[in-house]
């Protein structure tokens, strides 16, 4: 491999097709009532349990990667003579690419012949994976650090996520909602449609009234805006029932296409809270503001 790919564990995707491709991740915590949770393989991440805790009324906290985690992960890869593409969560989101920058500045003096290339994902979940998905795909086609590094930047600003769920309050709580104030909460049958905006932070974009309504919304978006059909993701916080649903509305309208659907992790599931139900896809360059 010319350079390695880095990721952190909210990237979502499958650690079968990670450690297929030799895609390193640093692992991110949670806490269920103080007592530390990672999650390293989505494959045994029970999502219908967890959920239902957070349902319940169970305290789920998360925290950043910190700088010294990155260190190691990054220096690892640096011996071996690699450089390196890291690709992590939103800064909109977290403090974790902050971490990720400050190792980059301590490295690159330690290691002034290699190369330390950050890619902020502007997203969550597989609003990361498709970044890294298209990385590896750009790494496998012979393409050098800095082009791939060029190539999925392009990517992330077409990157386009939208998402439902069924309680506002988990992201208010957390202060993930950036435009809190046009949110009415989800009383009345009414749904808010969220998305991922150009600065990465989360956004109410519309209000749609009833859950199956919302559920085709979604399909919606995916048929009017996206341009790069190689591949879309979905991920459902302990709802796989309404993800297949979403998965057949696209598929009606475009036909087959390749999807990653995962159970969404439970980092930033903590975050957006049981029944969150989420779609990713290429758009065109402008698609953020949309």
């Amino acid at each position: 491999m010319s350079f390695s790919i880095i990721t952190d564990s909210t990237s979502n995707l499958k650690s079968s097709f990670l450690n297929l491709n030799g895609i390193k991740i640093i692992e991110m915590p949670y806490f269920i009532n103080g007592r530390e949770f990672t999650c390293a393989e989505i494959e045994s991440f029970n999502d219908a349990d967890y959920y239902e805790k957070i349902k319940e009324g169970t305290l789920v906290t998360t925290s950043q990667i910190n700088p010294q985690q990155v260190t190691d992960a990054f220096e690892e890869e640096l011996k071996k003579g690699m450089d390196i593409i890291f690709i992590g969560l939103s800064s909109g989101l977290s403090g974790s690419f902050k971490s990720a920058q400050i190792a980059k500045a301590e490295l690159e003096e330690k290691y002034p012949h290699r190369k330390i290339l950050l890619i902020d994902s502007l997203g969550a979940a597989l609003g990361i994976g498709l970044c890294v998905y298209f990385a590896n795909k750009y790494r496998k086609k012979g393409f050098s650090a800095e082009e791939t590094f060029e190539k999925v930047n392009i990517i992330r600003d077409r990157v386009y996520q939208v998402f439902i769920v069924d309680d506002l309050m988990h992201l208010k709580r957390t202060g993930r909602l950036s435009n809190v104030s046009a949110a009415v909460g989800c009383m009345l049958g009414i749904k808010p449609l969220l998305k991922g905006n150009s600065e990465g932070k989360i956004v109410v974009t519309g209000k749609i009234r009833g859950r199956k309504q919302a559920v085709s919304a979604l399909a919606d978006k995916c048929i009017k805006l996206i341009k790069n059909t190689e591949v879309i993701g979905i991920t459902y916080a302990g709802c796989e029932e309404d993800a297949v649903m979403l998965k057949k509305l696209i598929e009606d309208k475009l036909g087959k296409l390749k999807f990653i659907m995962e159970k969404h992790e439970p980092v930033t599931g903590s975050h957006i809270g049981p029944g969150a139900l989420a779609l990713y896809f290429v758009g065109d360059s402008n698609v953020r503001n949309m």
